[in-house]
């Protein structure tokens, strides 16, 4: 039987313009290519579970325009629950040609509440209300957090959670240490923490990075559906950072998420 997940989280609709170079303050650019994709934090976790094996349980909030069919396309493999009002949110996404990525997020309704009434495995992100990750995590029997993007948070849901997910500037956000980390260090790989004590590290495999912006949320994703499916932390470390790095070396955010069988390939090669 596949593992059972519940995402909740955000649903942005990515916009995406690359160049050569990211600019530099006050520079305008030109040259540059436009693409829409589907994204936001939650929803790219919960396509990528599901392109992992998982069944995928969603909530989140979408608004009441003519961007919100767009944003939603993705989530076809998933099961949704979607609450409607006010404007869908949106990324702005530069990418250079080294895949390095600035982004700027308008909430929209991602702001609003969310529906969070899933009990069993809840894996949340922070780009929606903190109190609705909190409210997620007290009903959750198993729950996992993607401390991202960076903001105050409770103690306490550091607590709750099985397992925090961080990058170096997210980490040090924190109100205290996680029991538990997995500290994502870009092209380095990720390190596993037991109370800030390094006890694991993997190294991704190497690729032509493409576009870095799904990256994390597909390293988050297998992190965890790995290790419910059964998988030591220490393996689903390694089979997270492949995904990661997979989905780096490809263009968009959902669009760029890989299988479970690509990541097995990746392992095997």
């Amino acid at each position: 039987m596949p593992p059972e997940l519940s995402v909740v989280g955000s649903v942005n609709l990515d916009f995406v313009v690359r160049c050569d170079r990211l600019p530099k303050p006050g520079e305008s650019l030109t040259g540059a290519t436009f693409e829409r994709h589907p994204g936001g934090k939650g929803a790219n976790q919960a396509v990528a579970a599901a392109r992992l094996g998982a069944d995928v349980m969603f909530a989140g909030n979408v608004g009441e325009d003519d961007l919100a069919e767009e944003a939603l396309a993705g989530l076809t493999s998933v099961n949704g629950h979607f609450d409607v009002g006010g404007k869908t949110g949106v990324a702005f996404i530069l990418v250079d040609r080294e895949g390095e990525t600035e982004i700027v997020v308008a909430p929209g309704a991602n702001a609003n509440p969310v529906m969070t009434r899933f009990p069993g495995n809840v894996l949340c992100q922070l780009e929606i209300p903190v109190d609705s990750v909190v409210e997620a995590a007290e009903l959750a029997d198993r729950f996992f957090l993607n401390a991202a993007p960076a903001k105050p948070i409770p103690v306490e849901l550091v607590r709750t959670a099985e397992i925090v997910i961080v990058n170096r500037y997210e980490l040090e956000a924190l109100p205290e240490t996680p029991r538990l980390t997995a500290l994502t260090l870009g092209a380095e790989g990720a390190v596993l923490l037991k109370h800030g004590e390094e006890i694991a590290r993997a190294r991704p495999p190497r690729v032509n990075v493409v576009d870095g912006t799904a990256a994390g949320d597909a390293f988050s994703a297998c992190l965890v559906v790995t290790r419910l499916e059964g998988y030591r932390w220490e393996e689903a470390l390694q089979r997270a950072c492949v995904a990661g790095a997979l989905a780096a070396s490809r263009a968009g955010a959902q669009p760029s998420l890989p299988t479970a069988a690509e990541v097995d390939a990746m392992l095997s090669s």
